[in-house]
């Protein structure tokens, strides 16, 4: 019966245990084998190093006189022949001992005794010298038997290696650089995984003032040697001298990989994090060195007020619980305030009177809880309603000592004020009233709490003093102007926020705005409110007028600017530094910058965009020069980048509705002033930019305040589009069809979009009357009488009861009949005359339409029935009547006329002169003339 290792048991104890010697002795010759090949490992050597934080390993690229990884396969044949030598002799002895173990197992005999010590005794062979040495060394292996190469076998150099080495540093120490460059050299292509020649090399460059060579052997050195620190750590402050702030990072890396015990390794590291902006990376390092340290609470609470300034504040409090629950004993009240101030920011006011609890058990009577503290705990009973006890804890604050307690006194007032309990809170910012170190601080909370107890009169003289410490603070002069407005001080609030006369630098020097607070986008928009309350158009207009139009222009400008701009090469390979340095004097490369994830995404997309170009260049390139022609590179955004756009100085204006007012409400105003031109550029602005998201009730508005506008503009074309518009919603209102025609009645030369929009509108809505009125108006201002006839009647059809129609139909066949070319004429001026008296029987015998028939027999030569009608007018006295209007505005549109407008008296006293004087009645004319048309 056999174990494991193929020995029987039956056999002798003795016989067995000298069986499982020579097992032993067998498995110690193929390990010294192993070793001798250059296989076996060390324990603990092999281990792969592990990187810090993450980062990744950078390949190495050696340049071409110095590349240790190509001169490898150049070992010398004298090495090799060595190496086989021993292989061989190794592979001899393990054979002979294995055939006497073999020997031994098949006589079968008794239990075998040990060998007696053995001496060389004199005389002795080779070989019985050989074979006692093997003996004698494995009978000490087995009392401290190690697995892998035994120390001091893998960086055994050889003589030759050793004596050049010496000579190269005799050749540096005499300043023979050449020799010793060439020695170096020589003996980096014999042992390239040496670290000590890159290091000799890198004093020699160093000394020849050679920096860029000098850094590049140093670097070999220290990759080659990776678990000496001292290689790494002169690499780190050269990298950070030099501005290789990737490459010292990588460097501090793996020196802190060769000796983690180094904690000043760890604090650089932590350090040059927080240089570069890194407040995590930072915060993992100290807390890194606390858990090292445990006793180092400096590095514990470094570590959790990073966390907290990286947005982690629940890692911040995590790592402080930590710390005082392993030291229950013990209260360090630093960590004890840092914890309960992170839990009384999250709101946990419980959980931070614990810990406070806990630190006063743990002090007892031996010392006193400092007095931040019991104001942590007085502001956590307040916040959770036990106000006795919070007064309690607040009692050490008095105003005696209040200069040195200013900041947990205002830390105190502010809870009250979070309480909204202000009288409580101004009882502790009166406390610090008169100090000047943060007086106007106090001042302004003074102010608002004296405004939230609707105490005026306090508040406005708090403000003011808060000002004339801060003259550029915004917030506090629009919160005074809105009080002043409150209590009916409107001139008071206006010269507040006015410009002043003799406009000087700030007096607040620490002030980091660059433009005067009167130039403060706020502080005209509060102004522009009181002098548009206040009905001061004028001023409103000139000093809003100016912010909103530059913002419409610059929402414009974004609006025809690409969603998706194409980036220039420039910004790409921008973009792609963030994967490495690119350092093309470096024998390394690619360092991994510090960047967050989103940068690096927006590296690899523009890296692939950089690809996709250059192929798309070198096809163009290809194609030109098979066609034999001159290829021109068309990136013209690299020669000329494209700027940054601007941003307005009020954003999102359409989605605030009280900028939506202000736009319109500045329109409106421009048109009462009768700055049509800049009314009606603002509506076009507003339109363009939001007629996708504008609702229509609003953007109704807008067109209705523009159709009026284009009424009154010099330019009428300018004001087609908007007229047109009101028309297309409202096709059957009389009054956008008279907007609309009283707009075509003042261009001088016909528009063709006119024509096309009045034939659409007769083609889509055959039905529709006033198209065909303006239609008929039109040729008969060109004397095309017919045509215009078809139109009216075309119109008489669908509305027979108007009295327009039948005048117009009246008038034009009355014109029509006075043509050379009809035959029928008296047929038509019957029919004239006949839709002339529809017209006066709908308009119940009118003046005006009396006048009309009067006019037409005139005008065909029926004086007498002329005369006739025209004393008729003379008898009517007309009403004036306002003109028909889309919009209405505030001004009555009849102010400007002379009054008397609508009255025909005049007109038909003069056509009357004219029969008479005609017909020889000259005195009766002059009478007709001194009775209706003398002023």
């Amino acid at each position: 019966m056999e174990n494991e290792d193929g020995i029987e048991k039956d056999k002798p104890l003795e016989e067995r245990e000298e069986a499982e010697d020579g097992l032993e002795e067998e498995e110690e010759e193929k390990e010294e084998e192993e070793d001798e090949d250059g296989d076996g490992v060390e324990e603990g050597e092999g281990d792969d190093e592990i990187e810090e934080d993450g980062e990744e390993e950078c390949s190495v690229r050696f340049e071409g006189e110095m590349n240790p990884l190509d001169l490898v396969k150049d070992v010398s044949s004298e090495i090799q022949l060595y190496q086989q030598f021993e292989r061989l002799e190794h592979e001899a002895l393990a054979e002979k001992k294995r055939m006497v173990i073999a020997a031994i197992q098949g006589q079968g005999k008794g239990p075998v005794k040990k060998r007696p010590r053995q001496e060389i005794h004199a005389g002795a062979t080779y070989e019985e010298m050989v074979d006692v040495m093997a003996y004698v060394d494995r009978r000490r292996g087995r009392k401290a038997k190690k697995r892998g190469r035994r120390k001091g076998s893998k960086n055994k150099l050889s003589l030759e290696i050793t004596k050049k080495l010496g000579d190269a540093t005799l050749h540096y120490a005499h300043g023979r650089y050449e020799d010793a460059i060439s020695l170096l050299t020589e003996v980096v292509r014999l042992a390239p995984n040496l670290p000590d020649p890159y290091h000799t090399l890198g004093l020699v460059y160093n000394s020849m003032g050679d920096k860029r060579r000098s850094m590049n052997s140093y670097l070999i050195a220290a990759y080659v040697g990776p678990k000496d620190s001292s290689l790494w750590k002169p690499l780190v402050t050269s990298s950070i001298e030099q501005g290789l702030i990737e490459q010292a990072s990588w460097c501090l890396n793996k020196a802190i990989s060769a000796d983690p015990a180094d904690i000043t390794l760890r604090y650089r590291r932590a350090s040059l994090d927080m240089e570069t902006g890194a407040y995590l990376k930072a915060a993992e390092s100290y807390e890194q060195i606390a858990k090292l340290c445990p006793d180092n609470v400096e590095a514990l609470k470094t570590a959790a007020t990073l966390y907290k300034q990286a947005g982690q504040i629940e890692r911040s409090t995590i790592i402080l619980e930590d710390y005082l629950n392993k030291h229950p004993s013990e209260a360090d009240l630093t960590v004890v305030d840092m914890l309960a101030l992170s839990f009384m920011e999250s709101n946990l006011y419980t959980k931070a009177l614990q810990y406070i609890e806990h630190a006063k058990k743990v002090c007892g009577f031996v010392k006193e809880l400092p007095l931040c503290l019991r104001v942590r705990e007085g502001i956590s009973h307040a916040h959770l309603g036990n106000m006795e006890k919070a007064e309690i804890c607040f009692s050490p604050l008095q105003r005696e000592n209040a200069e040195h307690q200013m900041d947990l006194i205002i830390a105190v007032a502010n809870c009250y004020v979070d309480l909204h309990q202000h009288e409580s809170a101004l009882k502790y910012y009166l406390m610090l009233d008169g100090f000047a170190s943060k007086n106007e601080i106090v001042s302004l909370k003074i102010a608002q709490c004296y405004s939230a107890l609707e105490e005026a009169s306090s508040a406005i003289q708090f403000f003011y003093k808060a000002l004339q410490a801060r003259e550029d603070d915004i917030d506090t002069r629009l919160a005074l102007a809105s009080l002043l407005l409150e209590e009916t001080r409107e001139d008071e609030a206006v010269e507040l926020l006015s410009p002043p006369s003799n406009p000087g630098l700030s007096k607040d020097m620490h002030s980091e705005i660059l433009e005067p607070w009167w130039l403060n986008v706020k502080v005209k928009l509060k102004l522009s409110h009181i002098y548009r309350t206040k009905g001061m158009l004028e001023s409103f207009v000139e000093v809003i007028y100016p912010i909103i139009h530059e913002s419409l222009k610059i929402d414009s400008i974004h609006q025809k600017a690409k969603q998706k701009r194409r980036l220039s090469m420039s910004e790409l390979s921008e973009r792609v530094k963030v994967l490495g340095d690119h350092q093309t004097d470096s024998v390394f490369s690619n360092f991994r910058r510090l960047a967050s994830k989103n940068d690096l995404l927006k590296a690899n997309r523009a890296k692939k965009l950089l690809d996709k170009r250059a192929t798309s260049k070198e096809e163009k390139i290809s194609a030109a020069m098979a066609a034999g022609l001159d290829w021109e590179s068309d990136d013209s955004e690299d020669e000329f980048p494209q700027q940054p756009l601007k941003e307005p100085p009020l954003p999102d204006l359409f989605k605030d509705e009280e900028h939506y007012n202000l736009i319109s409400d500045l329109c409106i105003a421009l048109t009462s002033l009768r700055r049509y031109s800049e009314a009606l550029e603002l509506i076009k602005l507003t339109l363009k930019i939001t007629y996708k998201t504008l609702s229509a009730e609003k953007k109704d508005k807008f067109w209705s305040l523009g159709a009026h506008i284009a009424l009154n503009v010099t330019d009428p074309s300018d004001g087609f589009d908007y007229v047109r518009y009101i028309v297309q919603q409202r096709p059957q209102s009389i009054a956008a069809w008279n907007c609309y025609y009283r707009l075509v009645l003042r261009l001088e030369n016909r528009l063709s979009k006119h024509n096309k929009f009045l034939h659409h509108m007769r083609v889509e809505q055959k039905d529709l009357v006033p198209p065909m009125i303006i239609s008929g108006n039109q040729f008969t201002m060109i004397s095309q009488h017919q045509v215009a006839a078809r139109e009216y009647l075309e119109a008489y059809k669908q509305m027979p009861d108007s009295s327009l129609i039948n005048l117009c139909a009246g008038t034009a066949l009355v014109n029509l009949a006075l043509g050379h070319r009809l035959q029928n004429k008296h047929q038509c001026v019957a029919q004239g005359l006949a839709f002339l008296y529809n017209n006066l029987k709908f308009c119940e015998n009118s003046q005006e339409a009396l006048y009309n028939i009067a006019r037409a027999y005139h005008h065909v030569g029926l004086v007498s029935l002329a005369a006739t009608y025209y004393e008729k007018v003379l008898a009517i006295s007309q009403e004036d009547c306002p003109l028909p209007e889309l919009i209405k505005v505030n001004k009555d549109p009849t102010k400007d006329l002379k009054s008397g407008y609508c009255d025909l008296r005049r007109e038909a006293a003069y056509n009357l002169h004219l029969i008479y004087k005609r017909s020889g009645a000259l005195d009766l004319a002059r009478q007709i003339l001194k009775d209706h048309c003398t002023l």
